[in-house]
């Protein structure tokens, strides 16, 4: 059921079905954010009165998991527009529908562009905080702008080949009808749903243990993916921390009939092993071997410390022990 509350705010509540549940036991970090799409493309829509797509995802953390059988809502909420852009934070929430209350599970940052029919960007009405908390929300949203771009520039830096020895794993398969969205393209959430699976396989495979998401950042979206296009999802070791696995994950989709791949979506997830209880463990540390290898390690903590750097988030653990020992 689509709830809606204030203009810049929509509220979606369903029941998490047991279909919904994966590989973790509880609803997977994928199907979390494919709700989240969802619910971020109908609050950009409701705003702009025009077709949006999804522009970037960013600083998702997944504190709580959703289990089959709750109550999720799902709140998204516009707090900063550009001349096209709107960004929104999305926050999920979920508990016993026989009573009490909802707990957060998850949160992040998403960024919608409205396009016209030509498929180009299109101005969008401009939204002006009225409350304390609406200006307090913009703000980090501004800061966030500054912090965003330091992300994607060095992402785009960054070079991936077969000089890389760390785990690495590659699913392909097509994109399928069933993947559409409300503009016949594939939907941002399947291909965030398709992240986080390719993301699991290599994390398990790395650790030899079932592993869930913790967070997801920079997820970039450069161009449409089309039904019917073949798709390659590769996941790759770029980093370990304590629990941590930093995993690059590359999507690349392109005609059956011929032609290269291109590079449709790209982001970094970070996954973590639990045991049979559900607790998270260590991993074993991985070593950089080749030249490739030593650069994308550094490239993972670069990105740690760009993030350390926005509203609200702070280093790693570990790499605040190690500053301190320093």
């Amino acid at each position: 059921m689509t709830e809606t509350g204030p203009a810049n705010s929509v509220t979606l509540r369903f029941l998490a079905a047991p279909m919904d549940v994966g590989h973790s036991g509880s609803v997977d970090a994928g199907t979390v954010l494919e709700w989240v799409d969802k619910a971020a493309y109908a609050a950009a829509v409701g705003w702009a009165k025009s077709y949006c797509v999804t522009a970037y995802v960013g600083n998702i953390h997944f504190a709580d998991p959703v289990n089959s059988g709750d109550m999720v809502e799902v709140e998204a909420t516009i707090v900063y527009t550009g001349r096209s852009s709107m960004h929104i934070r999305t926050v999920v929430s979920s508990g016993d529908p026989k009573g009490g209350p909802a707990r957060m599970r998850s949160q992040c940052l998403v960024i919608f562009v409205a396009v016209g029919e030509d498929g180009k960007p299109v101005p969008v009405p401009q939204f002006a905080p009225r409350t304390p908390q609406e200006v307090e929300e913009r703000d980090h949203a501004l800061a966030r702008i500054k912090v965003r771009e330091q992300i994607v520039e060095a992402m785009n830096r960054q070079e991936y080949t077969d000089a890389g020895t760390a785990e690495r794993v590659t699913l392909r398969f097509m994109a399928a009808p069933t993947d559409v969205n409300w503009g016949g393209k594939v939907h941002g959430g399947i291909v965030m749903k398709w992240i986080d699976e390719a993301a699991y396989v290599c994390a398990s495979r790395y650790c030899g243990r079932d592993t869930v998401a913790v967070f997801s950042g920079g997820v970039r979206f450069y161009r449409p993916l089309l039904i019917g296009h073949v798709v390659e999802v590769e996941a790759r070791l770029v980093y370990t921390g304590t629990k941590g696995m930093h995993i690059a994950v590359h999507v690349s989709s392109g005609d059956p009939k011929g032609g290269e791949l291109q590079l449709t979506t790209y982001c970094l997830t970070v996954m973590v092993a639990r045991d049979h209880e559900g607790t998270s463990v260590p991993v074993p540390a991985w070593v950089p071997v080749s030249e490739e290898d030593r650069r994308l390690h550094a490239h993972a903590l670069e990105l740690l410390e760009i993030r350390g750097t926005a509203p609200g988030n702070r280093l790693p653990n570990h790499l605040l022990a190690q500053a301190g020992e320093a």
